[in-house]
């Protein structure tokens, strides 16, 4: 009777879940696209479970910092991960690090998509990537590039131009990808690849020029902006993603709520309409979907890496 009892108490407990606030935790710094959408996920979610969300940022040593604190939490669903392709999925391949996403990780949903961004400042003599990749054959390491650390994806963009075009720029990380938009905008960098919303103020503003997108076809937000296809690179078609896990070990009945929470968040209208005006694509995914990609992002990205000669520092 004792073991009867025990077992019913699963889906019990899943039902009073939520009974405290929910973490959120952003590898990266607040402003960054990363942040601004888990703020946006976290408020739907706390409607649905008429409870607080909280977003929690702890970036650093290209989001090391912040996958090593999930990993390390209970697998109670009180605490989640908004995490990026670079430190969930590029990171591990480049380097070895403190954590493993098959065994430290239940990745919950995909939860969005879009194109990275090659910028420069609006001053700058750069007005198409030809140009760039021009100046940078005339003087080889004479350009910065900034990222928001090692293995993030504006690092491996900027790599990957480097590879396509046959140039040799220097890397510059940062401690978050806003710290390294903030030195492009004062003309400290020379470049930089990063996501449409954190820079979308700083064109407005007429501070950043874009050159190209990652995309096959043009962003749907900057129609006038080619993309590195039209530009001349071919092969240099790239999308970003960020998905939602939880720690490890969790009891299936609070993984199946949490998945079925967060789907029916992501395909929330207004948050479908807030994620596309940031320049981003909601996604709505099953696990077996979600763990389909990942995979497949795995093996894609495993062979860029390998064939541009991308190394970890």
């Amino acid at each position: 009777m004792l073991l009867f009892c025990f077992w019913l108490t699963g889906p019990v407990l899943a039902d009073n879940f939520p009974s405290k606030p929910v973490k959120i935790l952003v590898t990266n710094p607040p402003g960054g696209s990363s942040d601004l959408m888990a703020r946006i996920l976290g408020q739907k979610l706390g409607d649905i479970w008429k409870q607080s969300v909280l977003i929690e940022n702890r970036a650093g040593a290209a989001g090391l910092i912040g996958m090593t604190y999930v990993a390390s939490q209970a697998p109670d669903g009180y605490t989640l991960l908004f995490g990026a392709q670079g430190s969930t999925i590029v990171t591990p391949l480049l380097s070895k690090v403190p954590y493993d996403m098959e065994k430290d990780f239940i990745p919950l949903s995909l939860a969005a998509t879009g194109p990275s961004i090659l910028m420069v400042n609006a001053n700058s003599p750069y007005k198409t990537v030809q140009d760039l990749i021009n100046a940078a054959k005339a003087k080889p390491n004479s350009i910065n590039y900034g990222s928001g650390g090692v293995g993030t994806a504006a690092h491996l963009g900027a790599e990957m131009f480097n590879s396509y075009a046959n140039i040799k720029t220097v890397h510059v990380p940062y401690k978050g990808g806003i710290s390294a938009i903030n030195d492009l905008a004062a003309d400290q960098i020379q470049f930089q690849f990063t996501d449409a919303a954190p820079v979308i103020p700083f064109i407005k503003s007429g501070k950043l020029r874009p050159l190209a997108v990652t995309t096959p076809k043009r962003f749907a937000s900057m129609p006038d902006v080619p993309t590195f296809v039209e530009s001349g690179l071919p092969m240099f078609i790239a999308v970003n993603s960020w998905g939602v896990f939880m720690p490890a070990g969790a009891s299936p009945a609070v993984v199946t709520q949490l998945q079925v929470d967060i789907r029916k968040a992501l395909s929330n209208p207004d948050l479908i309409k807030r994620y596309a005006e940031l320049g981003f694509d909601a996604q709505n995914t099953s696990p077996e979907e979600f763990k389909a990609f990942l995979v497949g992002e795995n093996v894609r990205y495993s062979k860029l890496i390998r064939d541009a000669k991308i190394k970890g520092e």
